[in-house]
Formats: structure tokens, C-alpha cells, sequence
């Protein structure tokens, strides 16, 4: 997506600027051994006018007199179903039909009868889902030796730049906000604004994975979805891109052209499985050593097909072969600042207290241990990024753009699941530990400022004793985004995946309810069902089990509709948390105190040093939360 001012203006303005119109920029073909093809076509429809311009490139292999079979449909439901003697409405080139190249660029007259047969409702629906098919049947014998199907937008769309820079500037706000609150002292409100951000943006990044999917999406789907490929760092910005495609071929990839290529070619936008439509399985059967090697398939007829992952390149305006550069350079570009914010936050402080502009004991934890603090934020900011990197350091494995490049996934992906297994290995040593000397895992967890600013990423959001929840969240996320990464060409397969993965995570997020207060499991489960939904949803798309048409179109729109007003709430709820938090004298008497304990074991730096100091002499007893001592 492009981050520009200008186009969220444009964007804001465009109901009232808008031309009516229905464009389509591919032929498909819908038959095996098809007759017909186009390598271009581009055909856009303005009724006010009552012109159609067309611009057309295609080979054709049919002789003699036909008749077109053709149908309409919206959301899977037939609309139009006529057959059209091309003779009777003097088709020049079309009565009869030889076989030769087409290269054609011209205007039709509609008339106005014919343009009174669209609904007005066609127009002005975001992400219509309308597709035309035509069949060619020989007129003496009725076979059909030819069948082309084209899909029609009206301009119209729910993939916005205001979405994207609305959900993006709220989560980062949430998280600055939480920081903020920490280092004021008030730790039981920054923890909770924290988990409700943190689990919003988890949220974002399921809708996002969803779209890089392998599995054929509605167009109101792909488009919901694009607003928030941002939290997976698919940005576009131009001249990044150019960098990338110089870097590729500066260390011996070849970067792929596909948007260069439109000027002669068209781009079909679907999946690539085997449960294609009927005529899919012959044509990608001849793209078959295409498939194995790169994302970028040409047909045979010139066109290029994209799914999944490279769909969501396609409809972001990146070269599928920079998705990955992409995604790496963005962040660490979010790494870089937060480094950079956390160090001049820190000088800030400094002067502040120097210049007597604020009392000497203002966040005087994160001014004696910044740089512990610094780590925990870089913990965190991995944590943040592993759904994202793992998706598309594994993908990169199977396209290998360059060598360096492969080397580059392979540095981040096994260096951040090392980093976050360690850590996680620690969390839970460190809890062992505690429960073995005090009877309790907060204690240690709690009370060792080293730790919670350390590891604190990892527990502050479970209750104590579910310390443990981090390593199956970290395999929930691993095993997800594997099957994105390396499912590509099996949509079906991903889907089924997804429902059983989903299904354990709500089950296990249900029966240990493992985060800190209610309102916080509440807030999680409630995350957990809609991302079951989601994948019950994204199933009923591939259409396995042969449903009506109009079923997988009605699914992708109640998919919008549901993620839409639960993504409203859920934003509204994390605005409000982040806003209310700063007009309470005491942003910590909101909350619940969690039941473990946590903020009475919660100690000063001195404090700390003190009792670590008094624990390491032999023989002294150590008090439980029951008052009594144990030697």
C-alpha cells in the first residue's frame, strides 16, 4: 500500500468524484484445450455515456459458424443466461469465425435498453463480485470448442488507505500509551492497555494471513484484507522498490517484470490449486514447470495468473520477486526506531531532571535500567514480527529470488525463533525456580525488575501460572505460519489446517482462560472465536464440497461485514482504554488487581539488590505467602 496524505484526501473524496463504469482487465480461459485466448484484454463499460472501449489481444483456432453461450453472474447467482447467433447481430470477423490473431482496440455503442439491464446496484457496491462467461459452440454439431470468462469491478472498493492508517496509528498509539503509563509507575493499567493492544494487532495479522492464503477469496475478501497486510510489512514505496530489484540482481537473482508485462499482457487474479474450475486443471497442467519454480506463472496464452501470496504483491503494486525485501526492510525499520525513540526518550528524561523540569524520582526505573528495558522492548518487537517473518522467510525458501536473499530468511527466521525459544526456555526456568523457592512462580517473575524488564514480554499478559502459554502461543504461530508459507499450491489443504488450528486455540484459550483478569480473557477469546469464524469461513471458499455458486460469494461478504464491526469494536475499545487511561489521577484503580499477586512482589532496583543479597546466606528461611517459613 502507498502511505500518502494525498491519496487519503482523494480517497475521502471519491464517492462524490466517481464515474460510473464496469471494467475488466483479463480474458480467462474456462475450458481445457479452449480454442480461444487472450493474452490482453481490457474492456471498460461507462453507461453514462453508453460506450464500451475495448482493447483486445488474443488467438483464436476456431473455424466455421458458432453461437455464444453466455451467462452473468453476481455472487455465484446467475443473472443473464442468453445464446447469441453473432450473424444475426452482423459481428464482423464473428460470422463465421477463422482462425487468426486478434489485435483489436475499439469503441461499441450501448444502446439504452441494453444498459437499463444492469442494476443500478452494480455500480455503486464496493469489490463487485460479477463474472461474465461465454461459451463457443460449434452451430452444426453444438460442441463447444471455446470458453472465456472475464470479472468486472466498478471502481468501487472497502481496500482504503484511511482503514490502513486508521487501524495502523490506533495500534501504535495503543502500545506508545502503554509505555508511557509504565514508566509513569501505574504497571497493572500499562499491562492491561498493553494486552488489549497487543492481541488487536495479533487480530490485524490473522486478517492479513488470511489474504495470503492460497485459497480463492472473493474480491471483497482480498480487499478487506489488503487494508491490513501493513502489520506484515507489505508497504509499498516506490523508490524502495527500486532498491530492492537492483540488490536482487546485485547478488544473482532475476527480478520478475509482471508490471511491466501489462502493457502487452493481462493478470488473472485467482488461485492456484487443484480444485480450480473446470478448465483450470489443463491449463495448469502446461504451466506445470512454471508452477514449480516461480510465483509468477505465464500461461499459455501469454497471461499470467497470481494467488495467494503473490496476489496480495500484486494488489500492493510490488513485484512478487521484492515481497520479501519488503517485509525484512520494514521491520527492521520498525526495530531501528524503536531503538532510536527508547534512547532520546531516555536522554529526554535526563534533561528534564538536570534542568529540574520534572522531579528527580520521575521514571526513575527505566532511567536506572534503560537498557535492560531496551531489550525487553527488542524482545517484544521480535515477538511482534514472528508471525510476519516466518510466513515470508519460509516462502522466500521456496521462490529463492537470490542467494543472499535465501541466506537473509534463514539468518531472521532461525535467529528469531531462536531468540524467542530462549526466551521462553528462561521464563519458565525462572518461574520453576520460583515456584521451588517460594511456593509461588510471581515471586521471582515479579519481584527481579532484571526479569520483568527482560522477559516481561513473554508473562505480564498470563497470569502467573500460566507462565507456560507463551511456548504453545509460539507454536500456534510457527505451525500457521508454515502451512501459509509452504501451502500455497493446496488452498483446500491450508483451509483445513486453519479450522483444526484455530479450533485447538479457542479451545485452549476457553478451558485454561490463561491471561491475566477477565476482562482481558474475555477481550482474547472473543479474538479467538472470530479467527475460528474466519477459518470455517475461508473453508466454505474453496468450495470442496461442490455448493452452489452463489455460497462461497455469500460467505466472503458476511467474512467482510463480521470483521468489520468486530475490528470497529474492537478499536473503539482499545481508543477508549488508551484515552481514559491519562485523565484518571490513579489509571491503576480501573483495573482488577490480578489474584497472583504480582504487584506486591513488584520491587525497587535497592529494594531487589537488598534481598538478593540477604536470600544468597546459607540457611535463611524463606517466607510463603502463607506467613510461614521454610528453611
Amino acid at each position: 500500500m502507498r502511505w500518502s496524505p494525498l491519496l487519503l484526501l482523494l480517497t475521502a473524496l471519491s464517492p462524490v468524484m466517481a464515474i460510473r463504469k464496469l471494467e475488466s482487465k483479463s480474458l480467462n480461459t474456462c475450458q481445457s484445450d479452449s480454442m480461444f485466448s487472450a493474452s490482453l484484454f481490457n474492456v471498460v463499460f461507462t453507461p453514462d455515456n453508453g460506450t464500451a472501449t475495448v482493447n483486445i489481444v488474443a488467438v483464436s483456432s476456431v473455424q466455421g459458424s458458432v453461437v455464444f453461450d453466455i451467462s452473468l453472474k453476481a455472487y455465484g447467482y446467475e443473472v443473464i443466461h442468453r445464446t447469441i447467433d453473432p450473424c444475426d447481430i452482423d459481428l464482423a470477423g464473428l460470422c463465421p469465425m477463422t482462425a487468426d490473431k486478434i489485435n483489436l482496440k475499439f469503441n461499441i455503442d450501448i444502446d439504452e435498453e441494453a444498459t437499463k439491464v444492469i442494476p443500478g446496484i452494480a455500480f455503486s457496491i464496493p469489490d463487485l463480485d460479477a463474472t461474465f462467461r461465454a461459451y463457443l459452440n460449434l452451430t452444426e454439431t453444438g460442441e463447444s470448442v471455446a470458453c472465456v470468462e472475464a470479472d468486472f469491478s466498478n471502481g468501487k472498493t472497502v481496500d482504503l488507505v484511511g482503514v490502513k492508517w486508521a487501524t495502523a496509528l490506533i495500534a501504535i498509539l495503543g502500545l506508545i500509551a502503554a509505555a508511557v503509563v509504565s514508566g509513569m509507575g501505574h504497571t497493572n493499567a500499562a499491562a492491561h492497555l498493553a494486552a488489549n493492544t497487543l492481541s488487536l494487532f495479533g487480530y490485524f495479522q490473522a486478517q492479513a494471513i488470511i489474504g495470503l492464503t492460497g485459497v480463492h477469496l472473493p474480491p471483497v475478501v482480498q480487499a478487506w484484507t489488503q487494508n491490513f497486510m501493513w502489520s506484515m510489512g507489505i508497504i509499498r514505496v516506490g523508490w524502495m522498490q527500486d532498491v530492492f530489484t537492483w540488490y536482487q540482481r546485485a547478488t544473482g537473482g532475476e527480478p520478475s517484470t509482471l508490471f511491466n508485462s501489462m502493457r502487452t499482457s493481462s493478470v488473472q487474479v485467482t488461485k492456484r490449486s487443484v480444485d480450480f474450475t473446470e478448465g483450470a486443471a489443463g491449463i495448469m497442467a502446461r504451466a506445470g514447470t512454471a508452477l514449480a519454480k516461480r510465483a509468477n506463472i505465464q500461461l499459455s496464452s501469454g497471461s499470467f495468473i497470481v494467488y495467494g501470496i503473490q496476489r496480495v504483491a500484486f494488489r500492493a503494486k510490488i513485484e512478487s520477486t521484492n515481497l520479501f525485501m519488503t517485509g525484512l526492510t520494514f521491520y527492521c525499520i520498525f526495530a531501528v526506531l524503536t531503538v532510536l525513540v527508547v534512547a532520546l526518550f531516555k536522554g529526554f528524561t535526563e534533561l528534564c531532571v538536570r534542568q529540574r523540569w520534572m522531579k528527580t524520582d520521575s521514571f526513575l526505573e527505566f532511567r536506572n535500567g534503560w537498557l535492560t528495558v531496551l531489550k525487553g522492548i527488542l524482545f517484544r518487537v521480535t515477538l511482534i514480527g514472528f508471525p510476519m517473518m516466518t510466513i515470508l522467510c519460509l516462502w522466500e525458501l521456496t521462490q529463492r529470488d537470490s542467494p543472499a536473499e535465501v541466506v537473509l530468511a534463514i539468518f531472521f527466521f532461525f535467529g528469531m525463533l531462536i531468540t524467542l525459544g530462549w526466551a521462553s526456555f528462561k521464563v519458565i526456568r525462572i518461574a520453576r525456580r520460583s515456584v521451588a523457592m517460594h511456593r509461588n512462580p510471581a515471586y521471582i517473575l515479579y519481584s527481579d525488575p532484571q526479569a520483568l524488564n527482560k522477559w516481561g514480554f513473554l508473562y505480564v499478559q498470563f497470569r502467573a501460572s500460566a507462565y507456560y502459554f507463551i511456548a504453545p502461543t509460539l507454536l500456534y504461530t510457527l505451525i500457521k505460519g508454515m502451512f501459509v508459507a509452504f501451502g500455497q499450491h493446496v488452498g483446500v489443504v491450508q483451509a483445513i489446517a486453519f479450522m483444526v488450528i484455530e479450533a485447538a486455540a479457542l479451545i485452549a484459550a476457553s478451558v485454561l482462560r490463561p491471561w491475566m483478569d477477565k476482562s482481558i480473557n474475555s477481550f482474547n477469546i472473543a479474538i479467538c472465536v472470530m479467527n475460528f469464524l474466519n477459518s470455517v469461513f475461508l473453508f466454505m471458499m474453496t468450495n470442496v464440497y461442490a455448493a452452489p455458486d452463489i455460497v462461497p460469494g455469500a460467505t466472503g461478504v458476511v467474512l467482510f461485514i463480521a470483521n468489520a464491526a468486530f475490528s470497529l469494536i474492537l478499536l473503539i475499545m482499545v481508543i477508549i482504554s488508551s484515552t481514559i487511561v491519562f485523565w484518571r489521577k490513579n489509571p491503576d484503580a480501573k483495573y482488577q488487581f490480578m489474584a497472583d499477586d504480582r504487584v506486591s512482589f513488584m520491587k525497587s532496583q535497592t529494594q531487589l539488590n537488598t534481598t538478593t543479597e540477604l536470600d544468597a546466606l546459607p540457611g535463611r528461611p524463606v517466607v510463603t505467602r502463607a506467613g510461614t517459613s521454610a528453611a
